[in-house]
């Protein structure tokens, strides 16, 4: 299962975090998240013993500050941050080989 993010744990969760984490923006009534979901979570158990490696989500109805603060407008949004910075942006459904590419990409 992804790790849950809210607007609370967000900072200690990504920015503090050394490595790359996966942050899906989604929402409860959003079609495409609705199939991203299960996506992103295969990738969390998969990934689960990779070091330096977190894959999680952020409901954006529930965490409007971080959604704002990261501009993000279409959802699903994938945000892949590396150290805490935002490194890279994917708008809309990916399947799971394009998340472990951008993944892969950042953590070597």
């Amino acid at each position: 299962m992804a790790l849950e993010l809210t607007d609370q744990n967000f900072n200690q969760e990504v920015k503090e975090f050394k490595g790359v984490i996966l942050v899906d923006f989604w929402a409860p009534w959003c079609g495409p998240c609705k199939m991203q979901g299960p996506i992103v979570d295969e990738l969390a158990e998969e990934l689960k013993d990779k070091e330096g490696v977190k894959i999680s989500k952020l409901n954006v109805d529930e965490n409007q500050s971080k959604a704002g603060e990261y501009k993000v407008m279409s959802i699903p949004t994938i945000k892949i941050f590396k150290d805490g910075k935002d490194v890279e942006t994917m708008v809309g459904m990916q399947n799971k080989d394009v998340l472990l590419e951008m993944i892969d990409k950042h953590s070597s």
